[in-house]
């Protein structure tokens, strides 16, 4: 499924690296510092090895080597830089790591538009959406409590607030991808990522997705 979770012990050592044994790139790395309070750490291909965003954070993508060293993963390794929310040395972490499978999961980005279409190659299940250019709140979508469309019902990963049901925030679910509706989600000269799990995770060959 594209899916590893790793845990580990940092050295505070720029360079340092762990195995994920996905066999493939990790477009996706989310990190928690476990022995003391730390800020959720996320890299994410689209924003490249030289930034940072904090699932548990408003802010836009912010420049630094100290997460991940400028170092994107590999198909065998994660690198890290210095950062206590990666590595610090005598701590412990645990890192979860997405990598794409085709008619399973799809990471990218997209930029703001008059409605864009987004292709995944699947109709989604789940969708995971922020803003990097600027603040604002990670928005998850589901066709669980929101199966017609558009979608208006989001929660948001980065607060403790109530399910969220606005115009300004809504989602289609097509049957290759999706349609981001309404300026919370596809402001003017935004640029976004995403994260999104099909509906039906079956590869064309009639397979499950692995």
């Amino acid at each position: 499924s594209g899916f590893s979770i790793c845990t580990y012990t940092g050295n505070g050592t720029g360079g340092a690296s762990i195995g994920h044994a996905l066999n493939a790139a990790p477009s996706v790395v989310l990190v928690k510092r476990r022995n003391s309070s730390a800020y959720w750490e996320m890299f994410h291909a689209s924003v490249g090895n030289t930034k940072v965003l904090y699932l548990n954070m408003t802010d836009a993508a912010t420049t630094s080597s100290a997460s991940w060293n400028n170092t994107s993963p590999t198909s065998s390794v994660v690198t890290f830089g210095n950062s206590s929310g990666t590595n610090a040395s005598g701590s412990t972490y645990v890192a979860f790591c997405f990598a794409p499978v085709a008619g399973y999961s799809a990471m990218g980005s997209y930029s703001s538009g008059s409605d864009p279409f987004v292709f995944t190659g699947f109709s989604p299940r789940f969708v995971l959406l922020k803003k990097t250019n600027a603040a604002g709140h990670w928005y998850m979508f589901d066709s669980e409590r929101g199966p017609i469309n558009p979608n208006e019902t989001w929660l948001e990963a980065n607060g403790s607030g109530a399910e969220q049901t606005h115009a300004n925030g809504d989602i289609r679910f097509l049957s290759n991808g999706f349609q981001p509706i309404g300026s919370d989600i596809d402001a003017g000269g935004g640029s976004y990522i995403y994260y999104a799990v099909s509906e039906n995770p079956f590869q064309a060959n009639g397979g499950l997705a692995r």
